[in-house]
């Protein structure tokens, strides 16, 4: 909120103590004035803290998927290179599925073969961004007692899996995974709820994740 500070307006006044200047009448003990436009302390801090208070807020909640100790150990990005080669394959067979469509189609009916080929066009460019994004929102991290999971980039996961609820540690591999050398690590607990994949990890990490899960499954009891 703003206010104004200045004298006020003389008007209704004649006679020989009034004097003009201009197009405006005066009175001559009356001081020429200005309009000044001036913020109270009190909004400053309101606007101020409005402004920081949101920044501060997002890195608060961002620390929740933040862990303990040490930091997330990420998946490779040819995850990423893989996902998009499938969304160009699935995006490709919708293309061809619209233009044969929109040939074929009478000319009334065209506009749905290209419809389709358009929002395949749309879902690739998505894809093809998505597929960055996602594969570095993945991460995990070996503490004393569990294992965290992260995942999500608009909306953030964080799966805490205690070893010793681990039932047994699963790797597997499409083609097209194996081709460009990685795997995903599926941990299986007694719920669903805490069970998670850790995706695009290459074959040599995989292994390694799996075999120290094992070990450290037992050593909590569990039934891996």
């Amino acid at each position: 909120m703003a206010r104004y500070s200045g004298a006020g307006a003389v008007t209704g006044m004649t006679g020989p103590h009034v004097r003009r200047h201009g197009s405006q009448m005066a009175a001559p003990w009356c001081a020429p004035t200005s309009m000044t436009l001036s913020r109270s302390p009190t909004t400053h801090r309101a606007r101020d803290g409005a402004l920081s208070t949101a920044p501060s807020t997002v890195r608060r909640v961002d620390a929740l998927f933040e862990p303990a100790v040490g930091e997330w150990k990420r998946n490779s990005p040819r995850l990423a290179t893989v996902r998009r080669i499938l969304i160009l394959l699935f995006a490709g067979l919708f293309v061809v599925v619209g233009v044969t469509l929109a040939l074929l189609l009478p000319r009334g009916a065209a506009w749905t073969g290209i419809v389709v080929a358009a929002l395949a066009l749309a879902g690739a460019i998505w894809g093809w961004l998505w597929a960055d994004r996602n594969q570095r929102s993945w991460g995990y991290a070996e503490n004393a007692d569990d294992l965290l999971v992260t995942s999500g980039v608009m909306f953030k996961r964080l799966v805490a899996i205690p070893y010793g609820r681990m039932q047994f540690v699963d790797v597997e591999a499409g083609p097209l995974a194996r081709a460009y050398g990685i795997a995903t690590v599926t941990l299986h607990t007694a719920s669903s709820e805490t069970a998670a994949d850790i995706p695009g990890l290459p074959a040599e990490q995989a292994t390694a994740l799996r075999n120290r899960l094992t070990e450290l499954g037992e050593a909590h009891g569990a039934g891996v």
